[in-house]
């Protein structure tokens, strides 16, 4: 995970925009890493024969931003340039794309001389009228909200799965099958030895060279694989929103509470920013260690506001700025943290799911 700083930096990246019948917003934040290493893209309308085509994605980087600030810049122009992109055969011009990133970056003067070890994970959607899309290299995630359930997720590419551990085995990573039947009596035990030599939590990443050097192997082949996870989805009318995210959103929030989180709230706002700034502080206040960053991606299908949900949050906000007084004014010496545990403990109804009330108290603090 890295060093952390004192306290957080909460500082936060926004940007929102529309395009192609979609509103996106985008939240990030530093929190507790001493450095911010996570970056994103979202683009409606991708070129004049791309024009009803639109590309989002997030990157979380590690050991360094380098590689994550690269792919930013660059992923979406080595897939939609690429030979057969361009054929329309589109599921091989994300692979493509995605393989000839990895190899052109080797020559980044930093990255070929050693000096730069950075890496990054990468998920991404290209949304056409027709179909979405998916890509996914690590451990990153997207999720699609339809019909108020979370329809589909792309897999998290962790070492211990069966596939990526066949293939670290195979590149060396495990050096005999004894001890590779030892590694999993250890995991069986719960000792979680989940990291590539001991170090790289991702089976799959952009960069990350001192991985990927085993010699007769192809770079799909590598300790660490560039290659993405491809799926491809048509488009249905009940499909409500996307969300792309990096791991700091996913180690304290499930698939199921981000979209019944994002739910409640579209039913208060219409304001992406404000929104996707609400998940990022839940999971701060979930205490996520990581750099947290995400992408919502709404259809035209996404729930919208109606007053009888704004009425409710506000009767909400009321019961606890009253409760909160309440406590205060029983302990004249009482901190936060004691604050929110009595909160907890409290049986208050219509509470955001997914968020209860650390979303409402961390709302309240912003």
């Amino acid at each position: 995970m890295g060093a952390s700083l004192d306290k957080p930096k909460t500082d936060k990246h926004n940007e929102h925009g529309c395009g192609n019948g979609l509103k996106y917003g985008v939240a990030s934040m530093q929190g507790w890493r001493v450095e911010m290493e996570d970056a994103h893209c979202a683009i409606t309308g991708l070129s004049e024969e791309l024009k009803d085509w639109s590309f989002f994605a997030v990157f979380d980087g590690h050991a360094g931003a380098k590689v994550s600030a690269h792919c930013a810049e660059h992923l979406m122009e080595c897939i939609v340039n690429s030979e057969e992109f361009r054929r329309s055969d589109f599921t091989k011009g994300i692979r493509s794309g995605f393989l000839h990133l990895d190899d052109s970056m080797r020559t980044l003067p930093e990255l070929a001389s050693g000096e730069d070890k950075s890496g990054s994970t990468a998920v991404c959607a290209l949304v056409s009228p027709q179909q979405i899309f998916v890509a996914n290299c690590g451990d990153s995630r997207a999720v699609l909200c339809n019909s108020a359930n979370p329809a589909f997720s792309t897999q998290d590419h962790k070492p211990v799965l069966p596939g990526e551990r066949e293939r670290i085995q195979r590149a060396g990573g495990i050096k005999s099958q004894a001890l590779f039947r030892f590694l999993i009596q250890l995991i069986n035990c719960r000792v979680m030895i989940q990291r590539i030599n001991g170090s790289l939590a991702v089976s799959r990443a952009l960069g990350d060279y001192e991985y990927k050097n085993v010699e007769g192997r192809g770079p799909c082949e590598q300790l660490v694989s560039p290659e993405p996870e491809i799926f491809v989805r048509d488009r249905d009318e009940k499909d409500e929103f996307l969300v792309l995210a990096c791991d700091g959103v996913w180690d304290v929030m499930s698939n199921e509470d981000i979209c019944n989180f994002i739910r409640s709230r579209l039913l208060i706002t219409d304001d992406l920013e404000s929104i996707t700034n609400q998940v990022v502080d839940t999971c701060l206040h979930k205490d996520s260690r990581d750099n947290m960053s995400i992408v919502l991606v709404t259809f035209p299908g996404a729930p919208t506001p109606t007053a009888e949900a704004i009425q409710k949050e506000k009767q909400l906000e009321d019961v606890i700025e009253r409760r909160i007084k309440s406590i205060v004014s029983e302990n004249e010496k009482i901190d936060f943290g004691k604050v929110l545990h009595i909160l907890e403990e409290d049986d208050l109804s219509d509470l955001p799911p997914g968020g209860g009330i650390k979303e409402v108290l961390s709302k309240a603090l912003s």
